[in-house]
């Protein structure tokens, strides 16, 4: 007998088959985008819905390294986005405990979620993400935060290439630079692997 193949958001938005990523949604990373409210307001939303149908949830932050700790790249990449070219003026901005890198506080985790952090921007590339999934079953995950450009769009096509289905929940994912922001979300469309879904569409897939 031929594998039925998934191919429409309700063939995997189930418990026993999807869980659901809420990528960065960070106090110092939403207070610096337009829409960080508005984006706030949605995620809630899928993740309201999310917790009354029983899926998995799992949150991720960004973590800063103290700057002893900061090598080549991550310095490297602290001034670009400081846009400084003095290493000696780079500011960590989200180390442990500071006030900016904590879950914005409408979508405070339960005790029956994961919190993971990374350094990276795929949450994937050294987080247990992938062994989570695997444990569970699960071949699918729903992803909705912060910010597209940034971090989705990285381990969205990370996740394709470790086999899973990604569901992109576009509304419920906010941006800093809304051109670079609607490249990615053409690029995951275009490369057809993953599914595009918006928050009524996933609300009501949770709670069929």
């Amino acid at each position: 007998m031929a594998q039925k193949i998934g191919k429409t958001l309700q063939d995997f938005c189930r418990p026993d088959r999807m869980a659901l990523v809420v990528y960065d949604m960070q106090v110092g990373i939403l207070h610096q985008l337009k829409d960080g409210t508005a984006i706030t307001a949605k995620v809630k939303t899928v993740l309201d819905a999310a917790r009354a149908a029983g899926f998995p949830v799992i949150f991720f932050r960004h973590l800063s390294m103290p700057k002893p700790l900061m090598g080549h790249f991550q310095m490297r990449q602290a001034m670009a986005w400081q846009r400084t070219e003095d290493p000696d003026a780079v500011h960590p901005w989200f180390l442990r405990d500071s006030p900016g890198f904590e879950i914005t506080p409408e979508l405070e985790p339960t005790a029956d979620e994961a919190v993971l952090d990374k350094i990276t921007f795929s949450a994937f590339e050294g987080t247990p993400l992938a062994i989570i999934l695997r444990d569970l079953g699960l071949t699918s995950f729903a992803i909705c935060g912060v910010a597209t450009e940034i971090g989705i769009d990285p381990t969205v096509r990370h996740g394709c290439d470790l086999g899973l289905v990604p569901i992109v929940i576009r509304d419920a994912c906010g941006a800093g630079h809304a051109e670079a922001a609607e490249r990615a979300m053409e690029n995951i469309a275009f490369m057809g692997d993953s599914i595009l879904a918006d928050t009524a569409q996933i609300v009501a897939a949770m709670r069929q």
